[in-house]
């Protein structure tokens, strides 16, 4: 089966727990209802629906439904899980940054975005220009359009930093 459409990547099985299927299960996303219970996700050709799950310290002792016995979750060890996008209005998502306008809180076009940087600090959007901006001056994410339009309301001088 192939990989549907528009999924995004939330992690990677590690190695088997015991003899029973468990397996752990490390996150790229600070969204941990990735790892509970009911949670359904994209491993290499086929859906796992998460059937039991325990934090354990900075990763997740999970057991997928149908994954019983050590044999097969030894099969799973490595493999990058994805799920579907979830529906927060209040949350920033990269990918439906990356290719946004943006422009500022007085209208002034900055270009588009690029990529998304990690930074300790805050996240920094890297737009077409070369410019960095740090995602604390984003002040609103218009998707009601027909492209993504992000709005930033940045201080006085940033742009000429980068010029």
């Amino acid at each position: 089966m192939a990989k549907p459409d528009g999924l995004l990547e939330v992690g990677r099985i590690g190695r088997p727990h015991g003899i029973r299927g468990d397996v752990f299960l490390d996150l790229v996303t600070d969204r941990t209802e990735r790892a509970q219970v009911g949670s359904k996700l994209w491993a290499r050709d086929r859906w796992l629906t998460i059937v039991q799950s325990n934090s354990s310290s900075h990763r997740w002792r999970v057991h997928f439904d149908g994954v019983d016995d050590r044999s097969a979750a030894e099969a799973l060890t490595g493999v990058v899980v994805s799920a579907e996008p979830i529906d927060d209005p209040d949350a920033l998502w990269i990918h439906q940054l990356i290719g946004a306008s943006v422009i500022e809180v007085n209208g002034i076009d900055r270009g588009r975005c690029r990529s998304v940087i990690a930074n300790p600090a805050a996240d920094l959007l890297e737009l077409d220009t070369g410019a960095l901006v740090p995602v604390t001056f984003v002040t609103s994410v218009d998707h009601s359009g027909p492209g993504t339009l992000i709005t930033i309301d940045p201080p006085e001088g940033l742009f000429e930093l980068n010029e």
